[in-house]
C-alpha cells in the first residue's frame, strides 16, 4: 500500500467515524456544532490558564496537570453521552424537544467555562455574553420555559 493509499483509507475511516457519532447524537446541525466548538475553546483555553498564565483552579499550583486535563475530557464526553440519551429520549417519546434542551444547556455552561478562563487571562469581555449564557442555560435547564414551570 503506497502513502498516498494509507492516507486515504485513514481519512476514510476517520470520516465514517465522524459521521456515524454526529448521526448519534443527532445530526451535525448549529446547535451541535455551537457546543462543540464551544467545548473545543474551553479547553484550549483552560490548557492556555494553566499552562501559561499559571492560574488554573483546578489545581493548588495553578499549573497544568495532565490528571486534571484528562478528567476535562472525560466530563466533555459524558456531555456527549448525555446528547446521545437525550436523542434516544426523543425518539422514545416521538418528539424533538429534549436533545435540544440538553444541548442549549450545555452551550450556556461550556460558554460561561470559557468566559471565565478568558476572564483569567486579564481579557475583558461584554458582561450581556455572560447573561445571554446564563439565560441559555437557565433555558435549557428549565425545559425552554421562560416562566420557570409556573
Amino acid at each position: 500500500m503506497t502513502a498516498v493509499e494509507v492516507k486515504n483509507t485513514v481519512l476514510a475511516v476517520l470520516a465514517a467515524a465522524g459521521a456515524i457519532i454526529a448521526n448519534a447524537l443527532g445530526g451535525w446541525d448549529a446547535l451541535l456544532k455551537v457546543l462543540v466548538a464551544l467545548m473545543v475553546a474551553d479547553y484550549l483555553t483552560g490548557l492556555t490558564v494553566a499552562g501559561v498564565f499559571k492560574k488554573s483552579r483546578h489545581t493548588q499550583s495553578g499549573a497544568l496537570s495532565s490528571t486534571v486535563g484528562f478528567m476535562g475530557l472525560l466530563k466533555k464526553g459524558a456531555v456527549l453521552l448525555l446528547i446521545y440519551i437525550a436523542v434516544k429520549l426523543d425518539a422514545a417519546i416521538g418528539q424533538s424537544y429534549v436533545r435540544s434542551c440538553v444541548i442549549i444547556f450545555f452551550i450556556g455552561n461550556e460558554g460561561l467555562s470559557l468566559l471565565e478562563n478568558v476572564g483569567l487571562m486579564g481579557v475583558q469581555y461584554p458582561r450581556f455574553l455572560q447573561k445571554m449564557l446564563e439565560t441559555l442555560r437557565d433555558k435549557g435547564d428549565n425545559g425552554g420555559d421562560d416562566n420557570d414551570g409556573k
